[in-house]
């Protein structure tokens, strides 16, 4: 089997020495939500995180990090990021802005650092798995080292 090309999410964290397991899975252009994700490697749903990235009227960016079973509190996630509003970047900013794409897109390894906020929920799991950068590839790391790499806030986000 041929090696998994490195992304910046995977240079990202071979640069602070985090250990993590890339993982690739089969999808098409209907499986990318991260159910699909959980149930192809059999993870559980509290376990696979995604990635939604959000804009203030503004321009400021926050991303949010949350199980895929969850959906985002746009009120709460303001309230976190001590904004007044925010609304979800819409997915033709997604490259430009993050340098990922809609079923790639990572927390760890964007063009800039933006602020990370992730839901509460990642206390209550040892390993958590998010997007490896690219569509079919997965990270699985400590939900630790993903706080730390990131330098996240974490806080109750959801609905």
């Amino acid at each position: 089997m041929a090696a998994i090309k490195k992304t910046n999410a995977m240079r990202k964290l071979d640069t602070c020495k985090i250990d993590y397991e890339a993982l690739e899975y089969e999808y098409d252009e209907n499986d990318l939500d991260g159910h699909h994700v959980a149930d192809f490697f059999g993870f559980e749903y509290e376990e696979v995180f995604k990635t939604l990235v959000t804009k203030t009227d503004d321009g400021e960016v926050f991303v949010f990090c949350l199980s895929v079973d969850d959906e985002l509190d746009l009120k709460k996630a303001a309230v976190a990021a001590g904004v007044k509003k925010l609304n979800m970047l819409h997915v033709k900013d997604l490259l430009q802005t993050t340098g990922y794409i809609r079923g790639g897109c990572s927390p760890i390894g964007m063009k800039k650092d933006y602020p990370v906020i992730i839901d509460e929920m990642i206390e209550l799991v040892d390993k958590v798995s998010v997007s490896g950068g690219q569509r079919g590839l997965q990270i699985r790391l400590n939900s630790k080292d993903l706080v730390s790499v990131v330098n996240a806030k974490v806080t109750s986000v959801t609905k």
